[in-house]
């Protein structure tokens, strides 16, 4: 179970470092891309959604699962898809 969770916290980190890489786009900020994460952001904390918490993954942090879940949701549907599927395919090689 601990190598799933490593796989699961660097397909995590691989997954918000394009995120934070979009935040400048042509040279100048991405005042769409900021937008999309403060409005996911809140609505995960709002909503008290913690995606390390619903794949087994507890955080020592309070609310960071929930700050960083908030910048994975403002990849929007299709990115959260798609990486639900392959954290689901890691639980089933790694269990």
């Amino acid at each position: 179970m601990d190598f799933y969770k490593l796989l699961v916290v660097a397909a995590v980190l691989e997954a918000l470092w394009e995120t934070c890489k979009m935040f400048w786009q042509q040279g100048k900020i991405s005042a769409d891309r900021i937008g999309a994460v403060i409005l996911g952001v809140f609505l995960c904390v709002a909503a008290g959604v913690d995606f390390f918490g619903m794949v087994g993954v507890p955080l020592a942090v309070p609310y960071a699962g929930m700050v960083l879940s908030g910048l994975l949701v403002s990849r929007g549907a299709n990115f959260l898809h798609d990486f639900l599927g392959a954290i689901e395919g890691l639980r089933k090689n790694a269990g």
